[in-house]
Parts: structure tokens; sequence; C-alpha cells
């Protein structure tokens, strides 16, 4: 058994060698040899937040001559989840969306079972100023014998960043309201 002065010299060497270790390893990851960003093809390009507009979160849509009240209304469609991923193009960021959209049928369907709906995708700079927006449709069947229906709904934006990072922007989602829905929705919250 070795004696304790001899373990107390070998200890400063062991911990010597461990502290070299580390500082090797600390400046090999500084070199990129271990960071995703050394493939700029292959690596995913951080994305700005994509968000659903809560008050455009939910439209209504009514029944031809119904009032517009919640006993007309024929279909609800609601925005209910986005999901984004990005990759780096040339002084932009090429950005794949899926939305998913979700169509239920109102007091006053009826047989109908098609619903065309409106939304937008906008991006937005950090001073909240709209940088571009765009208008899509989306065409929700839902089966006679259904309540509701969903559709995946899949974009791309193609967003320039203009020497910004992508953080400062947003990505930002809601339905084209008419001025009866806005007004709907005004006087009676929720469906």
């Amino acid at each position: 058994m070795p004696s304790d002065s001899s373990l107390l010299r070998r200890r400063p060497i062991a911990l010597a060698r461990t502290a070299l270790a580390l500082c090797g390893l600390a400046a090999l990851s500084g070199c990129g040899w271990f960071s995703s960003s050394s493939d700029p093809k292959g690596a995913a390009a951080s994305c700005p937040s994509a968000v659903i507009l809560r008050p455009l979160a939910q439209t209504a849509v009514f029944a031809p001559g119904a009032a517009r009240q919640p006993a007309g209304v024929a279909f609800y469609g609601v925005l209910s989840d986005v999901e984004v991923k990005c990759d780096r193009i040339a002084g932009a960021l090429r950005a794949s969306l899926e939305i998913v959209l979700v169509g239920e049928r109102g007091p006053a369907a009826g047989a109908a079972g098609t619903l065309d709906l409106q939304y937008f995708v906008a991006v937005t700079g950090p001073d909240q100023a709209i940088l571009s927006k765009r208008t899509l449709p989306v065409r929700i069947a839902i089966a006679p014998d259904a309540r509701r229906s969903g559709v995946s709904d899949r974009i791309e934006e193609i967003i320039p960043l203009a020497g910004r990072p992508p953080g400062d922007l947003s990505i930002v989602l809601g339905f084209q309201q008419t001025p009866e829905v806005v007004e709907f929705y005004r006087n009676f919250r929720g469906r």
C-alpha cells in the first residue's frame, strides 16, 4: 500500500493532467469541432417565433340570410397549431410552416359540409411593424356524420433578413376577418 506522502505527490500530477485535458477540449470546441454550425448546409437555422394571434384564432361563417348571432353560425373555424422549421438561404430564411386548422359545424350548418376560409401569415419586425403579409385560402371538408374536421396546411415563406437576426422577427397568423365577424365576436365572446 502506498504511503500518504506518495499519494500527495501523485494527486497534483493527476489534477494537472485532468486540467490539461479539459483545456484541450475547450480549445477544440472553440474551433467548431463539436459545434453543429461547422456545416451550415446541414444545420437548421434558428427561426423567428411563430404565433397565432389570440383574437384572430377563431372565425365564424354564417348561414345565408341568418342573423349574426350564435344560432346563425353555420361553421366555426379555429387556427389550432403552428410549427416552423427554418433553413438559411443567401441572406434570407426559408421558413416551412405546418398549420393545423379545424372546422366545426355550427347550429345553422344544415347538410353543407365544406368550409372555405381565409387566413394570413405575416412577418413582423422587432417594433411589430408588418414586413410582409400573405393571405391564404383553405378548404375544410366535414363528413356528413361528423361535427368537426381538420386539415394540415403546409406553406413556405422566404424571409429576407436584411442583416437582422432571426430572433428579432416574428411570424404571426390569424383569420382574415370580415367586419360582420368582428362585430359578432365583439358581441358574443367565444363559441
